[in-house]
């Protein structure tokens, strides 16, 4: 595993998380990010290290080895902030409460395969996007 990167974990059968992981590809401009399925192996055991609560937390979690994670509406913004130029707009977001940023997550993430649909397994990465996807 690259140290440099940072681990986007993500949904694998949510069609909404598979959709905004091929959005932020598009725009990780500085190859940043790598990504892994919450339900893959390697996605469960950086889960079980971080001692992350999946009952609390299961949409999308960023990892900065050796730095922080951060959890849904944080992981949101962190992420814009990679893309780097108009993106980093996004960060006036964060003077908004976390708590009352994660009730609209929250409600989003619990209705994400009424609204969006899922997949019966993970997505299954191209063999160009083969190398952005931890094993």
């Amino acid at each position: 595993m690259e140290n440099d990167k940072k681990i986007i974990l993500f949904d694998g059968v949510c069609n909404l998380c598979n959709g905004a992981i091929q959005f932020i590809i598009k725009r990780d401009k500085n190859d940043t990010f790598r990504y892994a399925a919450l339900q893959s192996e390697i996605g469960e055991r950086l889960i079980a290290e971080r001692a992350i609560d999946t009952t609390k937390v299961d949409s999308i979690i960023l990892i900065e080895p050796g730095v922080a994670y951060f959890t849904k509406s944080d992981a949101a913004l962190q992420i814009s902030k990679g893309f780097g130029g108009f993106w980093k707009v996004m960060g006036i977001f964060t003077w908004i409460p976390k708590s009352f940023r994660d009730v609209i997550y929250d409600l989003i993430a619990k209705n994400r395969y009424k609204w969006f649909g899922r997949k019966d397994a993970c997505m299954i990465p191209t063999a160009e996007l083969k190398a952005k996807f931890l094993n």
